[in-house]
């Protein structure tokens, strides 16, 4: 069965006239009847009978119009169905956060306040390779590291300071070295892996070994930590946002390059990727942007 035949026998049955039928299909009546014909000789069946000058629907003609019908508009249906969803795909951003979290967040927020039509989707899932964009964080990033299969990629490094109290002992100084702590109690962030293997190996690399005596999965838990003098802690120079806590000091540490690279990766995924790579570029300015501010 051709779909040109079952669109012919839909216009027939509904009208119950051949001549009328091929007015509205644009076609001649003799083809039309031969298209009939053929679709009967392929089903096995007769699905009309000549009613005076009109014809009629045999049974096994009413339960074909029945049973195709639906079928068929659904068939119709489906073009603009597919371009619906490629819409709404094409409008979506499927965003795999897995380091810097509490600066994407930030950007994804203002970026939706004036595109609301925009869905971004944001995940945490080391183990997926579904997403759009893909932010990971390394010591020393090397496009070899990234297993992400990626169109496009943005680095971008911050330094990594020691916040400590604001006290006497501290407070007169700009940088130290780790070494000069040895004794000091160290806090650290729990939930973020990447950040944490990151400065387990910035420290395996000068020999310094922390006395981790607290940890926490939240930043801001971090930061009132050390302002309350339990202990000291790593802390990115941007991602973590704007140290404001009048208690804690951020120390440059003078042993390493003490650094680590946020990498933005991009794919293009979809038919159409405009929304992703608006989004990307957004993103991308949106960390330049914040660094920049920093630095005033």
């Amino acid at each position: 069965m051709e779909l040109t035949q079952l669109k012919y026998f839909l216009e027939v049955a509904r009208t119950e006239h051949v001549t009328q039928s091929a007015k509205n299909l644009c076609i001649v009546q003799p083809a039309l009847t031969q298209a009939i014909h053929k679709l009967e000789d392929e089903l096995g069946v007769l699905l009309f009978k000549n009613a005076g000058r009109n014809i009629k629907l045999t049974d096994s003609g009413k339960f074909f119009y029945e049973k195709l019908q639906p079928l068929y508009e659904n068939m119709m249906a489906l073009p603009a169905l597919l371009k619906e969803t490629a819409n709404k795909q094409n409008n979506n951003v499927k965003l795999n956060v897995l380091a810097a979290s509490t600066l994407i967040t930030s950007a994804v927020i203002e970026y939706r306040r004036s595109n609301s039509d925009i869905d971004v989707d944001i995940v945490q899932n080391e183990e997926t390779s579904v997403f759009d964009i893909c932010v990971r964080t390394y010591a020393n990033y090397r496009p070899e590291l990234d297993n992400t299969e990626s169109d496009e990629t943005f680095v971008h490094s911050e330094k990594i300071y020691l916040a400590v109290p604001n006290t006497a002992q501290y407070k007169k100084l700009n940088s130290i070295s780790l070494f000069d702590l040895k004794d000091e109690k160290f806090i650290r962030l729990y939930g973020s892996k990447q950040y944490r293997q990151i400065c387990n190996e910035l420290c395996d690399s000068i020999g310094f070994h922390t006395n981790v005596t607290f940890e926490s999965d939240n930043a801001a838990v971090v930061k009132e930590a050390v302002a309350a003098g339990i202990g000291v802690g790593f802390w990115p120079e941007l991602s973590w946002g704007k140290m404001d806590h009048k208690r804690v000091r951020l120390l440059e540490i003078t042993d390493t390059d003490f650094k680590r690279d946020i990498v933005v990766s991009l794919r293009r995924n979809k038919q159409d990727n405009s929304k992703t790579e608006e989004f990307y570029n957004f993103l991308t300015k949106y960390i330049l942007r914040r660094q920049q501010n920093k630095r005033k």
